[in-house]
This record gives structure tokens, C-alpha cells and sequence, in this order.
């Protein structure tokens, strides 16, 4: 608690630490509210843009005591909360003293275009981010646009406020700006070429796929020759780009680590065919090349030691990570309670469901299995429909004190069982779950 409280204030501290100093250094009296909330929220704004790449570059002292999803999230709000900042900024300015001129004229110095520049492109990249699965934009399409509009507008921003700020022409401020437009490039530079090359110079290699489902997957690496294998917790996730020749697609995605990591030698993902690329993932062959950025994430019943009795809920290929927990389970000997309400749309789409039965039959953990499938066939005896609160409670038998719920599945299944499960009365500590989908 004390990682991500201490991680917290310094971020907050560091946004508002230019309104602080320009109070102090030029206090300005006389000038009116609505010119100081104006100056005051460019100031916040221009914080907040050069400390997203930091959020975004996956650096493991940042993410480990969040989780990726987590910090992905705020790298999003943050980011809807920086433009309306800045949209602010401006009226704040007019309406304080600046005059109607400074929104509507013409005939402004180019470092004042600059500025309606970068918030254009802020807005419109935002509104692409927000809505590019409905307008159906890839998303190495998106990423390559999203990496050149991101420095040109930390770039813009900072030649506005350089030649324009009346805080920054001299003080600390005068010091703090090129700083945080470096703090904003450098892990941006590092982040998307520098480390990707460091890590490509000693790639994992295929050494299995292996066909679930019809359109499921698992993909089995190995670490280069001569080394270790990266230490992970059953739960997390990796990021692979895979490079395999014969005119296929070289794209960065990640995806959630199914196999145990009891398992020394390799790393295994299950992955689903959702979209162009991943329609690609079963001509992936044993030999093929493959760059990994791992492990990341805090879904692990490991992180809870005192949690000895769990519901697992899983929608369609949310499963991964609750089998990778089940299988580090099973080969620890754990004498766990699990109950697993798993959902999918018809037999042939479950997941896992030998090995499941033969960790059931075995009794490491103690498990319980209980499919709820949507488009059962007529044959079907189970379970049917989807997984609602009726349904979870009857199945956990009215009982909830005590037992820990790891949730995890598409975003309506997770919206309504996270839902469901607190109406239940189901405490904060003991409900985790996964954001199975967050960008890249």
C-alpha cells in the first residue's frame, strides 16, 4: 500500500509543482481568478503531457505495485483530463482579463497557432484512441500515427509556453521546462526503439503451437540458448512480437501467460483469433523468432497469501490467467478451495476442459467446475444462459464471507459480475480482477 501511496504523491506532486512555484516566484497581484486558473491549468496541463510517456513506458518500478491495466487506464483519463484542461485554458485567459481577441483573432504570432496546433492534434488523437475499435483502425495503423503526433505536440506545447509564459522567462520554471520535455522524449526514445532493439538481440524461439479450439491457439516459447527462462508470477501477462518471415505481420501484442511457471523452460500464451493479426497466429511455427517484454501485472492469487478459498469467473479466453493459476496450483500441491464458473458460447468453445476435469479428479486444488454455456446444444445437461447474479450466488451456495473472487473475461461480463459481486456484499480486497483489453 505504502509503494503505491508514496508513487502517488510524488506524481501529484509533480504535476502541481509548477502553480506552486509560480505562486511563489511571481505572485502577480491584481491579476484577476479566472487569469490565474488559466495560467494555473496550462501549467498542470503541460505536466501531465510530458509524464505520459513515463506512464506508458512500462517501467517496472512504476507498474509493479499498480498492475499494467491500471496504469494504462490513468495514462488514458489523464491524458482526456489534460485536453480539457487546456481547452480551459484559453477562456479562462480571455475572459480574465486577455480579452475575446486572444480566441478569435487572426493575426496571432505563430507560438499562439502553435499551442491551437497541439490541442487539435490532442483532441483528434484522443477521439481516435477512444472510438478506433468502432471505426476499425488498426492498431499498428493507430500506433504509428499516435508516435508521431505525440512528440510534435510535447514539442509544440513546449515552444508555446517557452516563448509565451511569462513564469518561465526566468526562476525555476526557466529550469523545470527543458527538464520535463526531456523526461517526456527520453523514455518515449527508449520505449518504442531503443529497448525493443536490446531485446530483439536475444529472441525467444517457438517451440510449439498447439490448436485448442477452432480459432484458439497456444503458443509455447523458449528462452535463446544458454539462458534462463524470465521469472513470472501464474496470472501475468507478456508482450510478444513475433518475426517469422513468409510475408506475415510483425506487430507488438500482448497477451496473458497460461502455463505455470513451475514450468522452467518455456512460456506459453493462449491466444484467441480476434483480428487480422491474430487471424495469422496458427501459421506460427516451431523455430519462428519471437521478442518478448515480461512479465507484468498483479492478477496472481500469489500476491494474496492469506486467500485460501476462491471463485474463479471466466468469459470465453478470459480463462488464461485463472489457468495459469490452476495449473501453478495443481503442481504446488496446494489445498486451495476453487470454485470456477466459466462461461462460453457452446461446447465446442471451452477452453482447457480435459486438463480441467483431470485437476478436478486429482484434488490439487480442491476444485469445482461449473460451465454456463449460452448456445448449448440439445445434448447439453449443464449449465445455460450467462452468468448473472442469480446464478453466482446459488453456485456459491449463499456463501461469500471469507472466499477471495478473481474475475476476469470480456468487458460486459466483467462489468456486470464486478457489479453483481458487490451488490452480493463481496469486501474490495477480496474482489480482483483483470482489464483483459487496454492499449498497448
Amino acid at each position: 500500500m505504502w509503494k503505491r501511496l508514496w508513487r502517488i504523491a510524488l506524481y501529484v506532486a509533480l504535476i502541481l509543482s509548477p502553480v506552486v512555484l509560480s505562486t511563489l516566484s511571481n505572485p502577480r497581484p491584481g491579476v484577476s481568478l479566472a487569469y490565474r486558473m488559466g495560467r494555473g491549468s496550462a501549467l498542470t496541463a503541460f505536466m501531465i503531457l510530458m509524464l505520459q510517456p513515463v506512464l506508458a513506458g512500462r517501467f517496472k518500478w512504476i507498474e509493479r505495485p499498480f498492475g499494467l491495466d491500471v496504469i494504462m487506464l490513468t495514462h488514458k483519463y489523464m491524458d482526456i483530463f489534460a485536453i480539457s484542461i487546456l481547452i480551459l485554458h484559453p477562456l479562462l485567459l480571455a475572459f480574465g482579463g486577455a480579452g475575446p481577441s486572444l480566441l478569435v483573432a487572426m493575426d496571432q504570432p505563430w507560438y499562439l497557432w502553435a499551442a491551437k496546433v497541439a490541442l487539435v492534434i490532442l483532441m483528434v488523437s484522443a477521439f481516435v484512441s477512444v472510438f478506433r475499435l468502432r471505426a476499425r483502425i488498426k492498431f499498428e495503423q493507430w500506433r504509428v500515427v499516435h508516435d508521431i503526433l505525440g512528440p510534435a505536440v510535447f514539442i509544440l506545447v513546449f515552444i508555446h509556453s517557452w516563448l509565451l509564459g511569462g513564469d518561465l522567462q526566468a526562476g525555476p520554471l526557466r529550469l523545470l521546462w527543458p527538464v520535463m520535455l526531456g523526461l517526456a522524449l527520453a523514455p518515449f526514445v527508449y520505449h518504442r526503439f531503443i529497448h525493443p532493439r536490446r531485446l530483439g538481440r536475444h529472441p525467444y524461439r517457438v517451440t510449439e503451437v498447439h490448436r485448442e479450439t477452432e480459432n484458439v491457439w497456444t503458443v509455447k516459447l523458449a528462452p535463446p540458448e544458454g539462458r534462463k527462462r524470465y521469472d513470472y508470477l501464474p496470472g501475468q501477462l507478456q508482450f510478444i512480437t513475433f518475426h517469422r518471415g513468409r510475408n506475415l505481420p510483425v506487430e507488438e501484442h500482448h497477451w496473458t501467460i497460461s502455463s505455470s511457471p513451475t514450468q522452467k523452460d518455456t512460456v506459453s500464451s493462449t491466444i484467441k483469433e480476434s483480428g487480422d493479426f491474430t487471424s495469422t497466429i496458427g501459421q506460427t511455427l516451431p523455430g519462428d523468432a519471437a521478442t518478448v517484454h515480461a512479465p507484468f501485472g498483479r492478477f496472481s492469487h500469489v500476491l494474496h497469501p492469506e486467500e485460501r478459498d476462491f471463485v474463479f469467473v471466466a468469459g470465453g479466453i478470459g480463462i488464461t490467467p485463472l489457468m495459469s493459476m490452476l495449473r501453478h496450483m495443481r503442481d504446488t500441491r496446494a489445498v486451495f478451495r476453487v470454485l470456477l464458473i466459466c462461461a462460453n458460447r457452446s461446447e465446442n468453445d471451452i477452453l482447457f476442459r480435459r486438463e480441467l476435469a483431470e485437476i478436478e479428479a486429482e484434488g490439487y486444488p480442491q476444485l469445482k467446475v461449473v460451465h454456463v454455456l449460452s448456445r448449448a446444444g440439445k445434448d447439453w445437461t449443464g449449465e445455460t444462459g450467462h452468468i448473472d447474479r442469480e446464478r453466482i450466488e446459488r453456485l456459491c451456495g449463499g456463501a461469500f464471507t471469507g472466499r477471495a473472487f478473481y474475475v476476469c473475461g470480456p468487458r460486459g461480463l466483467l462489468q456486470a459480475a464486478l457489479k453483481d459481486l458487490r451488490d452480493l456484499g463481496v469486501v474490495k480486497n477480496r474482489l480482483h480482477f483483470e482489464i483483459f483489453s487496454f492499449p498497448n
